[in-house]
């Protein structure tokens, strides 16, 4: 599970980005100033760090090569100030991304989400058990033997439910990790369409189990 700091001296605002960016893969809690963030990040693991840069007993460019130098993690900037000299000194200084207030939280959802996906550790490619061979580099994906030719969107479907085996995933994040090319509205039953279709091309009903009013999960089956 990802872990996000968010550092942030307006409890009202770090209170929302909290349940904003909070699901079953993440959980984010709240540090007011620089030295409970500093105390958080020494004794604890995150995966990314949310920046305000005014704060009570500093400036967060100021903090920012602490973060980058100590913990090598994912560093947002948030701040009300949208001079370009600004944006430019938080991103030379390591930043590795910036936001300014307002902003709308879908974006800021979708900066935090990259940002966690490229600091995630590679993940594996190639998938065997039982009947199922899937070789997610070379696009070959095999049952019992047979090539099986699945789409783009399928790939992606069956790459997530595979790294997660045994896990239920939901709907809802299963349509961010799918669909991420920036579409503001995706069908909702995209999602059901594309399931039905993968478990029927690798006639896989009794691996890609539905868990009913929260999504689906890839069960093992060594089964020939």
């Amino acid at each position: 599970m990802d872990r996000i700091l968010i550092v942030e001296d307006d409890s009202a605002l770090g209170s929302g980005l909290c349940r904003a960016l909070s699901s079953e893969a993440v959980t984010a809690e709240i540090a007011d100033t620089i030295l409970s963030a500093r105390q958080k990040l020494t004794s604890e693991k995150f995966s990314l760090v949310i920046l305000d840069v005014n704060l009570p007993d500093g400036n967060g460019f100021d903090f920012l090569p602490e973060i980058k130098q100590s913990r090598g993690i994912p560093v947002i900037m948030l701040t009300a100030n949208d001079l370009e000299s600004d944006i430019v000194a938080g991103l030379e200084a390591g930043a590795d991304d910036y936001i300014t207030k307002p902003f709308s939280l879908a974006v800021l959802r979708a900066r935090v989400n990259s940002q966690l996906r490229r600091s995630a550790p590679k993940s594996v490619c190639r998938y065997i058990s039982g009947r199922y061979s899937f070789d997610f580099e070379l696009m070959e994906f095999t049952v019992d033997g047979t090539l099986i030719e699945l789409s783009k969107t399928e790939q992606k479907l069956l790459r997530i439910l595979t790294e997660n085996e045994g896990i239920t995933l939901s709907r809802d994040r299963l349509v961010d990790r799918i669909w991420t090319d920036g579409a503001e509205y995706v069908d909702e039953n995209a999602l059901s369409v594309t399931v039905k279709r993968l478990r029927d091309k690798l006639n896989a009903k009794d691996c890609i189990k539905t868990v009913y009013g929260i999504g689906y999960t890839w069960v093992k089956n060594d089964v020939r």
